[in-house]
Parts: C-alpha cells; sequence; structure tokens
C-alpha cells in the first residue's frame, strides 16, 4: 500500500509542476467580481462605501496572488490590477447592457433584478466579458476558467477569446457553443443549442479564423449550427431553429429548415396491413 501511494504522489507532483492555480481562488474572485458588478448577484450587497473600499481592496489583493501564480512579473502583474481597475465600469456598464437586453426582449422577464439573479445567459455573458479582459491580457488558463466555471453553471459554453458586441441576448442558453474566434456584433439574439463552430478541428488552424461572424441585429433560434470562419451572417439576419450553415448570407436575410413529419394513419379496429397504410405528410 506505501509503495502504491508513493506512486500516486510522485505522478500527482507531474502535475502540480506544471501549474500551481488554485480553481477555488479564481472562483471566487469571479464571485468578487459579479458581485462589485451587481452587488447581490451572487453573494455579497454592500451597505457603505467603507465596506465597498474593504471588498475592493481584498478583492484585488486577491486578483494579485492569482496572476502571480501564472508566472506573470511584479510589473505586469501591476500593470493589469491597474488596467482591471479602470475596467470594471466599463465591463459593469457593459453587462448592464445586456441585462436590459434581456429585459426588453423576454417577455417572461418582469424586472431588471429577476433578470440578475435568475437568468443564466446573463450569468455566462457576465462571465464571458470578465474573462475576455484577461484574455486580451494574453494571460494563460484564468480567463479559461472563468468562462469553464459559468459554462458548469449554466450549460453555455463561451470562449474568452471570442468578440462580441453590447447588448447581447441569450435566452434559456442550455447547449450554446461559441468558438474562440467568434465575431458577434451588437443587439444579437441567441437562443439554446445554438453552435457557433469550426468547420474542421486541426490544431494546424490555431492561428486563424474558425468560426463565424454574426452582424449587428441578428437573430439566431434554437439548435441552428453556423459553422466556418468565412461563414457571415449579415446584418438584421433571422436563423431559424435546427438549419445547418457553412455560407453566407447577405443583410435582412432569412434561413430556415423545411422538415416532413410523415404519420401513418389506421383505424382502430381494423386489422394493420401495412400494404393499405394511408400516409399523411405535414410541411413545418
Amino acid at each position: 500500500m506505501q509503495n502504491f501511494s508513493l506512486k500516486v504522489y510522485q505522478h500527482k507532483l507531474q502535475f502540480e509542476s506544471m501549474s500551481s492555480i488554485d480553481r477555488s481562488a479564481v472562483e471566487f474572485f469571479f464571485n468578487d467580481s459579479l458581485d462589485l458588478i451587481f452587488p447581490g448577484m451572487v453573494r455579497k450587497k454592500f451597505q457603505n462605501l467603507e465596506e465597498l473600499n474593504s471588498v475592493m481592496s481584498m478583492h484585488l489583493k486577491d486578483l494579485e496572488r492569482i496572476l502571480s501564480l501564472v508566472k506573470i512579473d511584479r510589473i505586469t502583474v501591476s500593470s493589469i490590477v491597474e488596467d482591471y481597475c479602470k475596467q470594471i465600469i466599463p465591463i459593469s456598464l457593459a453587462i448592464e447592457k445586456d441585462a436590459k437586453a434581456l429585459l426588453a426582449g423576454d417577455p417572461a422577464a418582469k424586472d431588471l433584478i429577476e433578470v440578475i439573479l435568475c437568468y443564466p445567459g446573463l450569468f455566462a455573458i457576465a462571465a464571458y466579458r470578465l474573462a475576455h479582459f484577461f484574455y486580451k491580457q494574453k494571460i494563460l488558463t484564468i480567463p479559461r476558467l472563468i468562462t469553464e466555471i459559468a459554462h458548469e453553471k449554466t450549460g453555455i459554453d463561451i470562449h474568452p477569446g471570442a468578440v462580441i458586441g453590447e447588448s447581447f441576448f441569450i435566452d434559456h442558453g442550455t447547449g450554446i457553443v461559441i468558438g474562440e474566434t467568434a465575431v458577434i456584433g451588437k443587439n444579437v439574439k441567441i437562443y439554446q443549442g445554438v453552435t457557433l463552430g469550426a468547420l474542421s478541428v486541426d490544431k494546424n488552424l490555431a492561428e486563424t479564423k474558425r468560426h463565424p461572424t454574426i452582424k449587428d441585429h441578428c437573430v439566431i433560434y434554437s439548435h441552428a449550427t453556423i459553422l466556418g470562419g468565412e461563414t457571415i451572417i449579415g446584418e438584421h439576419s433571422v436563423i431559424g431553429g435546427n438549419v445547418w450553415m457553412t455560407k453566407s448570407v447577405p443583410a435582412h436575410s432569412i434561413v430556415y429548415h423545411k422538415s416532413e413529419v410523415k404519420l401513418d394513419r389506421v383505424d382502430q379496429n381494423i386489422e394493420l396491413d401495412i400494404n393499405k397504410l394511408e400516409e399523411l405528410t405535414y410541411e413545418i
């Protein structure tokens, strides 16, 4: 047993030497970030300015500690922390626009508080906007951890490298996948199960644009799949549910999937004769 434990210990050390990032520390930092953006969104509300100052001070120290774990020198850490302080309000304003877009676009949403506290789409978007800041700073692992925490909680997978415009609307959200090089314009609505993916998975394409571009004011309904870095969906287009797309469409396009449901009708009191079935076809 002792020899087996030694082997497990030595095997574990190999992975620990690769990274000393503490996942729980990143999640704690992420939750605090959300509460600074929308007090009470996750855990904390602030009673006064002094309490907010105290939380903010600890929050920035947590960020310094996390950044030091990814082997960033002290000067760069200080620069990133300073940039983060400058970006808290712009990130907050961007997420507020996303929340208002959800409120305006979903008939079931009654008020902004409901959207902030209850909508998984907003949680995933907030995680993305925070992670995207760190992605642009060329920080490894931390941005992916932030979006993966949201992925686990919501079922929405947004890569932090994607570029997403303001007033982004995700309704329901489960199963959405947005790839690293996807570009999404302003006032875009996406529903559950949508994939903005790559045509092929090839490591040699890592530095190329592999995912589609969605222009402003588009709506993409549930389970549509849009693939390819050269695929562009023009402004004000509507992509229907279950559509599979690998080609671009111009502005103001409507793309939909036409399916057939075939039903066999048999009178209940007649013995089934497969050669005499009457076929009914419904176009959807």
